[in-house]
């Protein structure tokens, strides 16, 4: 059975993970934990229960903002004139061996599920990606994402009702 866990860095293989993206591998196997021990990023893992150190994928979630001059004209009129909370989803990558199997599609539920229940405590308007291509950027407006209207790689996706 899949199961998404919070990053720990004693259980988990980092090392052993790869994605074909070399800056996504770097960051989980060099930066992942430092940036979760220093509270820049929550880091959450794909594993299968049967062989829980084995990384399937992962994604990162953030603190973040966007001035909400930025966003369509629409939105903009039933929002305050500075800066609205959201959450940053800085990475998501599975593992290359994993391909095809949804698990991108997965991890992308989790991460919006996780910030809809963060959301209950803390206020967040969208969730924030920045895609690193036009392959990634059609992943995320398939599922209902928009582009910044000054930024067509920065796409949000709206939280509330």
């Amino acid at each position: 059975m899949l199961e998404e866990h919070p990053l720990d860095p004693a259980l988990h293989d980092r090392q052993g993970f790869t994605c074909g993206v070399p800056a996504l591998d770097e960051y989980l196997h060099r930066y992942a934990e430092q940036h979760r021990r220093r509270g820049l990023s929550a880091v959450y893992v794909l594993v299968d229960s049967a062989e829980p150190a084995r990384v399937l994928g992962y994604y990162t979630l953030s603190a973040a903002e966007v001035d909400a001059a930025r966003l369509p004209e629409a939105e903009r009129k039933r929002l305050p004139r500075f800066p609205v909370p959201c959450f940053r989803m800085g990475r998501l990558a599975a593992a290359t061996a994993q391909r095809g199997r949804g698990l991108g599609k997965l991890l992308l539920g989790c991460a919006v599920d996780r910030c809809l229940k963060a959301r209950e405590q803390v206020a967040a308007y969208a969730l924030v990606v920045d895609a690193k291509d036009d392959a990634a950027r059609d992943f995320y407006l398939y599922f209902g994402f928009r582009s910044l209207h000054d930024a067509r790689m920065t796409l949000y996706l709206p939280l509330g009702r």
